[in-house]
């Protein structure tokens, strides 16, 4: 294997990778993810849910609010968007009628 190839593929594999929920998929090609994630509190010593949100590139809109997505981080696709939607996890289910 080249030296070019191992390179690329332990960039790959240093990309962080986030989970979270789809709040907004107003925009074409780019959906909102929310993450959470418990930190501890330096003064309570207790655990505070801190909530990020990221705009992720979605190339086909195929993904729809409610959809929990497994983001990763992706060169810049635009002025706020460095992140890319690689896979749907799960979807909730929609009533009908």
């Amino acid at each position: 294997m080249s030296s070019q190839a191992t390179q690329a593929k332990g960039v790959a594999a240093s990309r962080r990778r986030l989970i979270g929920h789809v709040t907004s998929d107003k925009m074409d090609k780019t959906v909102v993810v929310e993450t959470v994630r418990l930190k501890m509190d330096p003064v309570y010593k207790k655990y505070v849910r801190v909530r990020r949100r990221y705009q992720a590139h979605d190339e086909q809109n195929q993904y729809r609010v409610g959809d929990r997505v497994e983001i990763v981080e992706h060169r810049p696709v635009s002025r706020n968007k460095r992140w890319r939607v690689t896979r749907l996890i799960d979807r909730p289910a929609t009533e009908l009628g």
